[in-house]
């Protein structure tokens, strides 16, 4: 093979790779809007914010994209979040320190994912209705435990983990830190190990796994483990935003996470996807947001441009598969 032959395999080869179009889209779209408005879409306070707009997303994209890789779904991540802070905001509330709170929190997220994860393997029930039940019924236990209101808690500690410190030497907040070395730890996971293997084959053939002597139920249960594991970050890094345990909060919250792993390039036929595409789907969707605020774009355009970005990336998805 000649060397420019080689070198167009090797483009070829980069180009294939599924994140890499939510990256030019990515750069595309913050080109378009520092054009358009320059003198704020530019300055470091909006790149701050967007960072730190990205983290919840993010962290949740992290454990959804195994999920869905598996060959899953989980609409119930926008309620695990809201749980997570009300058990969080609960633990400070009782004087425990934020370090217990905070493990309190995730653990009640590792929890909620296990529910889903026991529930999907030994029920053989669609993951889709599943985890819309526990969507509404974790709902229903976050508002019971709040008493159907928020909960005032001290929250120091734990709101510096979203917040700019001007003495700090860090140029955003440790959650978004926290966000990547997540993002890391579940790209080497899927990527490298014995269990992300597994996971890539049963979401692309359940029966050839089963084959193969993968225990399904067993990657199942640990996936949607991880994925509550996840949401469980996230929500300390909510209740580090709000500084309440909010019962209502994050509404919504699982179709910004699903576009986001769509986007970056997963399937929701299973098997494909990966969590640096989903990191780059999450922060494409937050800085169409921040452009689409600092345009002056009333909040109702934007909530019709995200349903229209989510309908596009499931098309496309669509279309992948046809073809």
């Amino acid at each position: 093979m000649s060397a420019p032959q080689g070198l167009e395999a090797r483009a070829r080869s980069f180009l294939a790779q599924p994140w890499v179009g939510p990256l030019v889209a990515l750069v595309s779209v913050y080109v378009l809007f520092a054009v358009l408005t320059p003198e704020t879409f530019l300055r470091g306070i909006a790149l701050e914010t967007m960072a730190r707009h990205t983290v919840v997303v993010a962290l949740c994209a992290v454990g959804m994209t195994l999920v869905i890789v598996q060959g899953g779904i989980d609409l119930s991540v926008g309620s695990v979040v809201a749980l997570v802070t009300v058990v969080t905001a609960s633990a400070a509330r009782a004087g425990h320190g934020p370090l217990v709170a905070a493990l309190a929190g995730m653990a009640a997220g590792a929890l909620c994912g296990a529910l889903n994860g026991a529930l999907v393997a030994t029920l053989k029930i669609t993951p889709f209705i599943v985890t819309l039940g526990t969507m509404s019924g974790l709902r229903g236990l976050a508002k019971g435990l709040a008493d159907e209101q928020k909960i005032d808690a001290d929250a120091r500690g734990l709101d510096g983990l979203m917040m700019s410190d001007e003495a700090s030497v860090l140029p955003v907040p440790p959650g978004v830190f926290i966000a990547l070395a997540a993002a890391v730890a579940g790209a080497v996971l899927l990527a490298f190990s014995r269990f992300g293997r597994h996971v890539v084959a049963t979401g692309s053939s359940p029966a050839t796994a089963r084959l193969s002597g993968i225990s399904i139920p067993r990657v199942t249960f640990l996936t949607y483990a991880l994925a509550g594991l996840m949401a469980g970050v996230a929500g300390v890094m909510e209740f580090s935003t709000l500084t309440v345990g909010d019962p209502t909060d994050s509404l919504g919250l699982e179709l910004e996470v699903i576009a986001a792993v769509v986007i970056g390039g997963g399937s929701l036929f299973g098997g494909q996807g990966s969590v640096a595409g989903s990191l780059l789907g999450a922060m494409l969707m937050t800085v169409i947001a921040t452009g689409a605020t600092h345009l002056g774009i009333a909040n109702w355009i934007q909530e019709i441009l995200t349903g229209a970005i989510i309908v596009v990336a499931v098309t496309v998805d669509r279309w992948r598969h046809v073809a």
